[in-house]
């Protein structure tokens, strides 16, 4: 039997991209869902294949009231409402990100308060050093490993803007309430997720939309030099799903592939696998391109979770692809397209 059969599960931000998934599978699992969610970017279309089995709150987690109503009675919560976006929205919205600090603090202290046995709180790889992902090789490092990123240890501590220092901040104070408390989590770093659901503000589903309106030149942010690991969603999913069985003592641990895609290269793999050749590709060196380097190291997730990724990048475009076609409005995208890379 699965272990989250019959488990009563919280998923907070659960009709986003990633948190979508998450509820199909933990449905599919046996487990009594409840989502809430404030919509302000995710949608209820997301979980079209499993509203009818689920609870579905829509609330601002930011509101203590609605934080203290949803983790009550839970076993455990799949904490992933945050104010996020892709490269765009997080560049030039640094006063929204800040409050991912208040949401963050409002979950860990009611899931506490309202005795919930586990928490799995999402980080990302933005809470890694910015210095150890530079162009300059000698300060560079290929495979960023968990115990790289700690707001107590010397050096370690220089995350990737806002959003990156309220992810490790978030991460911290998980651990602080293990260590007081006696809390059970676990923090999950996740890697450049990419899938179905998705929108254009992140770079694979931005790489496909340009090459379905036939974008020529076709504009890539920065140098297109910067490296990747991008990770399928289902990969993701399964992740946090064994995080959150496995690991009980709030350490973060990596999400994400060693396979390892150049930006330039990732946009070529998407136009192949259109069907569409541009005669050119430019570089807008104005617009937000991130750090130069960016992978995990996946030794811990497979000693900690006995697990890695499994899903190739081919394969997770092909499948990106074939939803995203499925679902784009050609004519709305192209009249709004710049906007939305942009948004959350």
């Amino acid at each position: 039997m699965s272990y989250y059969a019959n488990k009563k599960v919280l998923v907070t931000g659960g009709a986003s991209f990633i948190g979508s998934h998450l509820v199909d599978k933990l449905v599919d699992a046996g487990a009594s869902v409840t989502v809430v969610d404030d919509l302000s970017s995710g949608k209820k279309e997301n979980l079209a294949l499993s509203m009818k089995q689920i609870s579905f709150i829509e609330g601002d987690i930011r509101m203590q009231s609605v934080a203290n109503k949803t983790t009550k009675g839970k076993d455990i919560v799949f904490h992933l409402a945050n104010v996020h976006g892709g490269r765009g929205f997080i560049e030039t919205n640094p006063g929204e990100l800040v409050q991912n600090f208040m949401i963050d603090g409002n979950v860990f202290y009611y899931c506490h308060k309202n005795t919930v046995e586990r928490i799995c709180y999402t980080s990302s790889a933005c809470a890694y050093p910015t210095s150890l992902q530079s162009a300059d090789p000698k300060k560079q490092v290929r495979y960023l490993s968990e115990e790289m990123a700690n707001p107590f240890k010397e050096g370690a501590a220089l995350a990737d803007g806002e959003y990156g220092w309220a992810k490790l901040m978030g991460e911290m104070a998980l651990k602080a309430y293990n260590k007081q408390f006696g809390v059970k989590g676990v923090s999950c770093r996740l890697f450049t997720v990419y899938g179905p659901r998705e929108n254009e503000s992140h770079a694979i589903i931005a790489f496909i939309g340009r090459a379905m309106l036939r974008q020529d030149p076709y504009e890539i942010w920065g140098t297109g030099q910067q490296d990747r690991n991008f990770t399928f969603v289902d990969d993701i999913v399964d992740g946090l799903l064994l995080s959150a069985e496995r690991v009980t003592d709030c350490r973060a641990v990596n999400l994400g592939t060693d396979e390892i895609t150049k930006i330039i290269d990732a946009a070529k793999t998407v136009c192949r696998i259109v069907g569409y050749q541009p005669s050119k590709f430019s570089f807008d060196l104005s617009k937000p391109e991130g750090v130069h380097i960016r992978a995990a190291s996946i030794e811990n997730q497979k000693k900690w979770l006995g697990w890695s990724p499994r899903t190739s990048f081919d394969d997770g475009i092909r499948k990106t692809i074939d939803w995203y076609s499925k679902n784009v409005d050609v004519q709305a995208l192209r009249a709004n397209f710049e906007k939305r890379l942009f948004e959350r």
